[in-house]
């Protein structure tokens, strides 16, 4: 099987039922991530967008649209690219371990730039109020 035919998660997805809450947003700014694998309902997502905008307040991944998404360059994601050349070198060497992650095996992110995307991820939020 090739690598592009591998089913991948998009690591910055919306609420919705059927995605999966990967992280919450803590004080600081930064993303502390779920070990386990959870799924989020229709429930989930009608009390979190009750207030601030769920993306505001968690992680979540969701299948990678590819082409069919706004961030793919045509050949990769455009958000992970972003991160890693905004991010310094310097906030990457502060945590070298890799976070844990409930993902990583079927990580867009992952596939495509490796522990560096990890080690970005926890400064990753989707949305900010």
């Amino acid at each position: 099987m090739g690598k592009d035919s591998k089913p991948l998660l998009c690591p910055s997805s919306r609420c919705e039922d059927g995605a999966r809450l990967i992280g919450i947003v803590q004080r600081d700014g930064t993303v502390a991530f779920t070990p386990d694998d959870l799924r989020v309902d229709a429930d989930f997502v009608k009390i979190a967008r009750q207030g601030r905008k769920p993306e505001s307040r968690f992680r979540f991944a969701g299948p990678c649209h590819r082409a069919h998404c706004a961030h793919w360059t045509g050949e990769r994601c455009g958000v992970v690219d972003a991160v890693l050349h905004h991010v310094s070198e310097t906030a990457m060497v502060i945590n070298p371990s890799l976070p844990s992650c409930s993902i990583r095996s079927v990580c867009r992110w992952f596939e495509q730039s490796g522990s560096d995307a990890c080690r970005a991820c926890p400064l990753v939020i989707t949305e900010i109020d």
